[in-house]
């Protein structure tokens, strides 16, 4: 139980990625708040983290607003007076090729998937400061590694989560605090259905198609899972990784190794 008494918010905690990362905080100990622009979904896992003996609390919020993301913290705060551990998790994904890419969407996938992590971050580091310790780890991805012909803004946006991780990391490593970033392949989950859609129709194939290239890209031979990707979260909210800061961590079945 390495986060026995500890507090972590998940944005995002509603399913998928985001869901998974909850339930593994929750079997190390944390309290958990879910964060999650779905309210039923949210209040779906907070019930299983409950289920396993962690107390848990549901917030409706849209992290692209800053009062959603004050009244998250506040919501952690007033029910479990601290805040250790701040996931940013919530992200979407939109396919086109560059030319195609409008105003909107770009818009869309940069707020949430960017902006989102720093204002985030930025609503718990006070708190974090003040007490000398924290960790916040967010979900980059592989594709802020590679370059793309599908889906540039979507890069574009794991790019700046890697790079915001970063900064934050050096700002505030003398107070205390940790931040880090994992970097996933192909996860079977909603948003990867999303995905093949969206790829196999700018590419002008089926969803079959891509799902057979992409595993065959992938080294270790199989489709990753969202508890491939929670786990590595855990250890980097734990103790366990006391000494690793700054850091882009790759979780992607060899895909990416660098």
């Amino acid at each position: 139980m390495e986060l026995e008494g500890q507090a972590a918010i998940v944005t995002g905690a509603g399913r998928g990625i985001g869901r998974a990362i909850a339930l593994e905080l929750a079997s190390m100990g944390a309290d958990i708040v879910v964060a999650e622009f779905d309210r039923e979904r949210g209040e779906q896992t907070a019930e299983e983290v409950r289920a396993l003996g962690r107390r848990a609390g549901a917030i409706q919020t849209d992290v692209t607003r800053r009062a959603d993301l004050d009244a998250m913290v506040g919501r952690t705060l007033e029910d479990f007076g601290r805040v250790d551990i701040l996931v940013n998790n919530a992200g979407i994904y939109r396919a086109a090729p560059p030319l195609e890419i409008s105003e909107e969407d770009w818009d869309a996938v940069i707020d949430i998937n960017a902006k989102a992590v720093f204002f985030a971050s930025q609503a718990v580091l006070p708190h974090m400061v003040r007490a000398g310790r924290g960790n916040i780890i967010s979900l980059a991805s592989m594709a802020g590694k590679l370059g793309t012909t599908t889906s540039l803004v979507y890069a574009a946006s794991k790019s700046a989560v890697i790079s915001i991780t970063r900064s934050l990391a050096l700002s505030f490593a003398a107070d205390g605090i940790r931040a880090n970033c994992v970097c996933p392949g192909f996860v079977q989950t909603d948003m990867w259905t999303q995905v093949e859609q969206g790829v196999s129709r700018v590419l002008g194939t089926t969803p079959e198609e891509i799902n057979r290239q992409r595993l065959a890209q992938v080294p270790l031979g199989r489709w990753e899972q969202p508890e491939d990707v929670a786990r590595v979260v855990g250890f980097l909210a734990s103790d366990k990784s006391a000494y690793i800061t700054g850091e882009a961590v790759n979780v992607s079945g060899g895909l990416v190794m660098h």
